[in-house]
């Protein structure tokens, strides 16, 4: 799995991440697993047809010593769909600035 991973948190910075996602970001029905919604303006044009599919998402597992971020982009509405890919260099690139600015928010120097 190709993953954008940040490790060696500190128990202080896991605690800030962890309040942080459950605030800003969908949880899922397991523990220390999130949703990051994808921006629409940057939808794949497979991505931008599957209307039923929308919203399209990046699932983040927050452990007490990292934090992984999935670089699949996911429907939550199916299990297997042609939409479902990797992200590509757009996708990768917002992904990593939207972690970057959240991670100056929360004063964590990663």
């Amino acid at each position: 799995m190709k993953q954008y991973v940040i490790d060696e948190l500190r128990p202080a910075d896991f605690n800030k991440i962890k309040k942080f996602l459950a605030e800003t970001h969908e949880s899922s029905d397991i523990d220390n697993l999130y949703w990051f919604k994808l921006d629409d303006n940057i939808l794949s044009p497979v991505q931008t047809e599957h209307k039923n599919c929308h919203p399209f998402y990046f699932a983040i597992e927050l452990e007490p010593d990292r934090v992984c971020f999935e670089l699949l982009v996911r429907t939550r509405n199916r299990v297997r769909c042609d939409c479902m890919a990797y992200a590509t260099e757009e996708q990768r690139n917002w992904l990593i600035r939207s972690v970057d600015e959240a991670f100056d928010r929360l004063n964590i120097k990663s």
